[in-house]
């Protein structure tokens, strides 16, 4: 299994990111950025356009890969089409609405097969780390949960992808970014009632190659 979790956007450590891609090449990697789909579509686009620019940056070749076109379709189409891709880039935003998309689209599965058998790399930020976890539970001292109900008429998954046996909490102390009070709140909930998790700060990357686990 090869993960690249950042606090924020790539990180300070984007070789990391390329080292576990075995370098940049021609195959794209697919940018999903479903955690944006409560903001206006100017505001969606422009954040599309940023995590391009920055992947583009790297030598890498992003495509945007949207899964509200999977929504309700044959549970093997996505995951066939995730196959093609070296690599997912999973932008941050609101953690439940990323969260209903991958379940809506199967994405959810498909993901974790993947990385079952290492077909892919997993990467992104913030909402893309937290997602990673046994539970969203006390994200929604950062991110509103209703946004799912008023897009689409349904409750918001608590559930995470389980896919780390801890929780990841990004923006830790990086005064620069407006959520970092929030979660400095959810990181302290978790100390209080005891629930493992990890703490990021703006810049810093959790890489997990295999056995190998480190923070950067």
């Amino acid at each position: 299994m090869r993960l690249y979790l950042s606090s924020f956007r790539l990180g300070a450590h984007p070789d990391r990111l390329l080292a576990l891609l075995g370098g940049p090449g021609p195959a794209g990697v697919a940018v999903i950025a479903n955690a944006m789909d409560a903001e206006p579509e100017a505001a969606r686009l422009a954040g599309v356009r940023r995590e391009f620019d920055a992947l583009g940056g790297i030598g890498l070749r992003p495509v945007e890969f949207d899964l509200r076109e999977y929504f309700d379709r044959p549970a093997a189409a996505v995951g066939q089409a995730l196959a093609r891709f070296p690599a997912v880039w999973l932008r941050g935003g609101n953690v439940f609405m990323l969260r209903y998309a991958l379940a809506r689209s199967g994405a959810d599965v498909a993901l974790l097969d993947l990385l079952r058998h290492d077909a892919l790399v997993y990467a992104g930020y913030s909402a893309a780390a937290c997602l990673l976890a046994p539970s969203l539970r006390g994200l929604d001292h950062c991110d509103d949960p209703g946004v799912v109900p008023d897009a689409y008429g349904e409750p918001a998954i608590r559930k995470g992808l389980g896919v780390l046996d801890h929780a990841v909490v990004p923006h830790v102390d990086s005064p620069d970014h407006p959520g970092t009070a929030a979660l400095g709140r959810v990181a302290a909930g978790y100390r209080a009632d005891g629930t493992p998790h990890l703490v990021l700060r703006d810049g810093q990357v959790l890489v997990i190659d295999g056995q190998d686990v480190r923070v950067h």
